[in-house]
């Protein structure tokens, strides 16, 4: 109620309409105290109605301020991320193209040797097939676990290609071959399972397993023995915990390729327990090398009611832009897949998903398009091979697949540089090649394997030698520590 003017003034508080507003959670008397009149007897009568009105607008003014430190004391926002998130690394990889990218927009002239991103440009059948789709109006909603059409095709490359049969209800398409992984590793893991993951390994496996509140079990595989999982080694880490294990073939970041007389070895230690399921990473199964072979893990005795095959179109039809992979395996699990997509990004690109059938219809393999990249690839990995074969200390699995050499590095370990300081590890090195002769690579250790570097040779034969040069100079100057003198 406002306050009224009399001749007469006594001693008396009066409430102002803004003092009847209460603030939930906050001491009414503390605001009542700034909004409050008190008028006294000895007032000046002469008291105009303007000093009044200044008065009105100071208490309103205290209010506010009022309002708003109480709600700065008591309510501060809560900043605070979930556990999923704390558990999870940052990709080294993508944060590399990142710092990449800013070197390159402040005119550093960097060769990228880090990037798992083909150089050539998708074959235009495929191309052509998108941008009609466009015009066609075929711009709409596909079904959550993709086209029939696109599923019947894949089902129709795995029979002849891997020796794998599916119905395209045991097909989920999805937004490239990591989205199908992690949908993988979501719908069979429970917090506390054990996902085994042979190292070197492609940087996301450990964190999908994470993000599923599963932990992540290592077993490193050495360069002697061409970065392959040792049957008997797996054996001795299983558990009853053990709930997935992942295989990578063609291996990124290694190139390996896994025979399938291995293959056979592993499976037979995975039949031994009921609880474990395979994913089998094929994503560069078509950039393979002579006399290598490519095998289909679910195409072994016994294997495809738990194996889960992951694979993609970036890859091998150089399609990493169109954002495509595929999940096939048994339909309890790959529908299981499907539920999560439905509720997360629901289905892929139908224009994307229109390019895939083109690049399925190339013919076997991907057809010429992919055999003339693929002889690309093999061109610049031999030369790769016999450039750093020349360096002291270099340790070398020549890559079967995929396009990256990995390549240990650690006899250079522990030199000085001047004005840079010491070399001490994977990471250490990546910056002194980067300071030293702007050429970005990838550290070992986001890979699991500390004493190497990964080197991607997705890029032109020109480029890899003009990097090469500039590695190779830059690696001669690095000096070892002063001998001690006791």
């Amino acid at each position: 109620m406002a306050a009224q003017i009399s001749p007469i003034f006594s001693t008396r508080t009066t409430k102002s309409v803004n003092d009847e507003l209460l603030v939930p959670g906050f001491d009414s008397q503390r605001i009542t105290k700034y909004t409050t009149i008190s008028f006294s007897s000895h007032l000046n009568a002469n008291l105009s109605i303007k000093s009044l009105e200044t008065r009105r607008r100071r208490r309103k003014q205290n209010y506010s301020k009022l309002v708003t430190e109480c709600y700065s004391d008591q309510m501060k926002l809560d900043t605070s991320l979930g556990p999923r998130v704390n558990s999870v690394n940052p990709s080294k990889t993508v944060a590399l193209i990142d710092e990449t990218a800013a070197l390159l927009e402040a005119g550093v002239p960097v060769i990228r040797l880090a990037t798992g991103e083909s150089d050539f440009d998708t074959p235009a059948v495929i191309a052509e097939a998108g941008i009609n789709a466009i015009r066609e109006g075929y711009t709409r909603y596909t079904s959550n676990a993709g086209t029939l059409e696109l599923r019947t095709a894949i089902c129709k490359k795995l029979k002849e290609e891997n020796h794998i049969s599916y119905t395209p209800d045991e097909i989920v398409v999805s937004n490239g071959a990591k989205q199908s992984t992690l949908q993988a590793v979501l719908a069979v893991c429970s917090p506390g399972d054990e996902v085994i993951i042979p190292a070197p390994f492609w940087v996301s496996y450990p964190e999908l397993a994470r993000l599923a509140d599963a932990t992540p079990v290592i077993i490193p595989a050495s360069i002697s023995e061409n970065f392959l999982l040792d049957p008997k080694l797996l054996e001795s880490k299983l558990t009853q915990k053990s709930r997935l294990l992942i295989l990578c073939s063609p291996c990124n970041p290694t190139g390996a390729v896994y025979p399938r007389k291995l293959l056979e070895e592993i499976a037979r230690v995975v039949a031994k327990h009921p609880r474990l399921l395979v994913v089998s990473d094929e994503t560069y199964e078509h950039i393979i090398f002579s006399p290598a072979v490519h095998t289909s893990f679910a195409s072994l005795p016994g294997m495809w009611e738990r194996t889960l095959t992951v694979n993609g179109f970036s890859k091998a039809f150089a399609m990493t832009g169109w954002r495509l992979g595929y999940i096939a395996g048994p339909k309890h699990f790959v529908a299981a897949t499907g539920k999560i997509q439905s509720q997360s990004t629901s289905g892929a690109s139908s224009i994307s998903q229109k390019a895939a059938v083109a690049a399925l219809g190339m013919g076997y393999a991907g057809g010429e398009a992919v055999s003339q990249m693929v002889k690309a690839f093999r061109e610049r990995r031999d030369f790769l091979v016999k450039a750093f074969r020349e360096l002291n200390g270099v340790k070398i699995s020549e890559p079967q697949g995929a396009f990256y050499i990995f390549l240990d590095l650690s006899y250079y370990y522990g030199m000085e540089v001047d004005d840079f300081g010491l070399i001490k590890d994977s990471e250490s090195l990546c910056r002194y090649l980067l300071q030293k002769c702007q050429v970005v690579l990838v550290p070992g250790v986001a890979f699991g394997d500390d004493n190497c570097i990964r080197i991607s040779y997705a890029t032109s034969l020109s480029t890899l030698q003009t990097a090469v040069d500039r590695i190779k100079k830059a690696i001669v100057t690095l000096k070892p520590p002063p001998a001690i003198s006791l």
